[in-house]
């Protein structure tokens, strides 16, 4: 009989793919991954994962690998770890209908990619979103923020990561942006534009959903303005019943309006003046630490329930526990050379602790994005209580040692 396997199309490298490969061996499947890069997966040595080096911007190629490995293995499913990247669940999807598989909807999920035509099914819906335009050119953009009224958010129309996002509050930062955005081809050929968006101001939450399930909501923080890069959040959010359930009908019939419903999804939303308002829908697993979140909270294990649907079996997503769970992410405050980073061990062996993570070593040259490349690592606790769980944190955070030394400085 014929080894039972389950094909990872990769993700991001900080990401969920060592959690997809424990969770795919907890239930006896020979996880093997397919990236353009293998290399890029720390958890392919340290797990002596199997990796097949193959260009998975093409679905043909993808196509006869996963036929080539049907010689060899009974391919029990297919999915992907794409904390980050829409695009990664379209071509699963693909992958699956062509496969006889398990998986999502191609056509929806790159439906949720266009970010425009995404508030536009949204809008049909009648579900609140922001205002916004689509643009081509720097004159469309110009006249599209003075219809909806400065400050404005600009991003890709395709893109994750809060690549190219960001606020632009005056007319100077409107022209500086849209130049980034034309200059560094963030437009693609695909779906030319740029979104110009109504700044919807309030907390901010995610949503988890598996299924047509959601699972519980997130709350979260960005950085300074005018970037949005993440740098925090804690699960279950501290919401009333009548605002939980305000969250989660919205979520629902967004999910609706995108014609989704099966596996994972996880939606942004504003709380604002009118109530929770759709900043985006992803058609995929929220990136770590959220799912790390919801386990240590809830006991749900989103990525053991995404693996069981990938292979047609059913996923129990009942709480087993109730606490708090928080993560803080590590951002540096300044350009230049990182002269140390240290202290991860015992920022672990806190109570309390469940994980401490460093992305970068010494000597790596910092230079800010203003997106998700910014961050250094992540810390994140558990407790009966949010106050408990955040000064667990926070001591934890501040035993870490962060040193970047500015560039003119290195060498002297």
């Amino acid at each position: 009989m014929s080894r039972r396997a389950l094909i990872l199309v990769e993700g991001h490298p900080r990401g969920n793919g060592l959690r997809y490969v424990q969770a795919a061996r907890r239930l006896g499947l020979h996880p093997i991954t397919l990236s353009s890069d293998p290399t890029q997966y720390d958890y392919v040595a340290t797990e002596k994962s199997e990796a097949i080096r193959v260009d998975t911007d093409n679905l043909d190629a993808l196509i006869r690998e996963c036929s080539r490995l049907l010689e060899s293995y009974d391919i029990a499913g297919i999915t992907g770890f794409a904390g980050d990247d829409e695009s990664v669940s379209a071509t699963v999807g693909k992958l699956c209908r062509h496969f006889g598989l398990p998986g999502p909807n191609p056509s929806s999920i790159e439906r949720c990619c266009d970010k425009f035509i995404q508030h536009q099914l949204l809008a049909k819906a009648g579900l609140p979103i922001p205002a916004y335009r689509l643009a081509t050119n720097a004159t469309d953009v110009e006249s599209a923020a003075a219809e909806i009224g400065l400050p404005v958010i600009l991003k890709p129309v395709v893109g994750s990561g809060s690549s190219g996002v960001r606020l632009c509050r005056d007319v100077e930062e409107l022209a500086e942006h849209t130049r980034y955005l034309v200059g560094r081809k963030h437009i693609s050929r695909s779906s030319p534009g740029i979104l110009v968006e109504e700044f919807a101001q309030g907390p901010y939450f995610i949503a988890h959903i598996m299924g047509a399930e959601v699972i519980g909501i997130e709350a979260g923080d960005s950085g300074p303005l005018p970037h949005f890069v993440f740098c925090e959040s804690s699960f279950p959010a501290q919401l009333s019943h009548g605002e939980y359930m305000r969250v989660a009908d919205a979520s629902l019939s967004c999910l609706q309006a995108l014609g989704l419903g099966w596996g994972p999804a996880c939606i942004e939303f504003r709380w604002t003046k009118r109530g929770p308002v759709v900043i985006e829908v992803n058609p995929r697993l929220a990136g770590a630490p959220s799912p790390q979140l919801v386990e240590l909270a809830y006991g749900v294990d989103l990525i053991g329930g995404h693996v069981k649907l990938a292979i047609g079996e059913e996923c129990n997503l009942r709480r087993k526990h109730l606490q708090t769970a928080a993560a803080q992410f590590l951002i540096p405050d300044r350009d230049g050379l990182l002269d140390r980073i240290d202290g991860g061990s015992q920022a672990g062996a806190l109570p309390g602790v469940a994980e401490v993570r460093l992305y970068v070593e010494p000597k790596t040259p910092i230079v800010r994005k203003g997106d998700y490349r910014d961050w250094l690592g992540h810390v994140i606790a558990a407790s009966p209580d949010l106050a408990q769980t955040k000064a667990i944190l926070q001591r934890a955070v501040d035993l870490i040692d962060l040193s970047i030394a500015p560039f003119s400085a290195v060498g002297e």
